[in-house]
C-alpha cells in the first residue's frame, strides 16, 4: 500500500480555480495510477480524473472535461488537480487514491489506497 495526503482545499468563487496535492509515501510512487475522486453530501464517491504511472496517460469525467487537468511529478511523488472555472456543483469533499494497474474506466473498488480527502467547497 502507498500513504496519501491530500492537501489545498478550501472555500473558491464560482468561476475561480484551486489546486489539489496529494502527496504520496511508502512505496515507488511511478508504479502507481493516481487518480482523484469526489464524494458531494448525500451523494455517491465519483470518479474525477486518473493518470497513469508515467504521466503519458490520463482519463477525465465528462462532468470536468475541458475544466480541470490531473498531473504527476514522480520525483516530489506528488499528484495534483488542477481545477478551473470551478462551478458550484463541483462542491465536494476530494479524495486522491492509487492502483497498480491502468483500466479503461475507474471504479472505487479498484483502488486500494485512499487519503483522508479534502473539502473544496465553491460559492455561488
Amino acid at each position: 500500500q502507498v500513504q496519501l495526503v491530500e492537501s489545498g482545499g478550501g472555500l473558491v468563487q464560482a468561476g475561480g480555480s484551486a489546486r489539489l496535492s496529494c502527496a504520496a509515501s511508502g512505496r515507488t510512487f511511478s508504479n502507481y495510477v493516481m487518480a482523484w475522486f469526489r464524494q458531494a453530501p448525500g451523494k455517491e464517491r465519483e470518479f474525477v480524473a486518473a493518470i497513469s504511472g508515467s504521466g503519458a496517460g490520463t482519463n477525465y469525467a465528462d462532468s470536468v472535461k475541458g475544466r480541470f487537468t490531473i498531473s504527476r511529478d514522480n520525483v516530489k511523488n506528488t499528484v495534483y488537480l488542477q481545477m478551473n472555472s470551478l462551478k458550484f456543483e463541483d462542491t465536494a469533499v476530494y479524495y486522491c487514491a492509487a492502483k497498480r494497474t491502468w483500466t479503461l474506466t475507474f471504479s472505487m473498488t479498484d483502488f486500494g489506497s485512499w487519503g483522508q480527502g479534502t473539502q473544496v467547497t465553491v460559492s455561488s
